[in-house]
């Protein structure tokens, strides 16, 4: 079993594999625009935060690398550096980690499982094609 030590030293800094509640809303609103400017973020964003706020978090996240901007005239228009699919791996990555140990098994188990997202037959012979894939490809 792991030590105090140990469980410190995995534990990641705030928005470090994951993002906060306004992070993901706005890279939601960028994922959906494409490319947009941060008045056009703030419009897609229910009960939004300031153009400020709003201004400050594309900074931030453009520091993490998770969108960049071109300028157009004194405007920004914004854009994700990274496909939709990829954060999502990323995301998911995170979610396994924090929440299930890092057990694949343990978060596939809980997605089959869950009430609220009832998988179909359709859905559970596609998954059965993945994993009898993986396992031909020794994964």
């Amino acid at each position: 079993m792991a030590n105090a030590d140990d469980k410190k030293t995995k534990r990641q800094k705030p928005g470090q594999g994951g993002y906060s509640r306004r992070e993901r809303e706005i890279m939601d609103a960028l994922f959906k625009l494409g490319r947009a400017t941060a008045a056009q973020i703030r419009d897609e964003i229910a009960d939004p935060p300031s153009t400020t706020a709003i201004r400050t978090l594309l900074a931030i996240l453009e520091q993490k690398g998770h969108l960049r901007h071109v300028s157009d005239g004194v405007r920004y228009i914004y854009e994700p550096s990274v496909a939709r699919e990829v954060m999502g791996l990323r995301a998911f990555g995170a979610v396994v980690r924090t929440f299930f140990g890092n057990s694949i098994e343990d978060a596939m188990s809980a997605l089959v499982t869950a009430k609220q997202g009832q998988i179909t037959g359709v859905e559970l012979d596609r998954l059965a094609r993945i994993i009898d894939k993986a396992r031909k490809e020794g994964r």
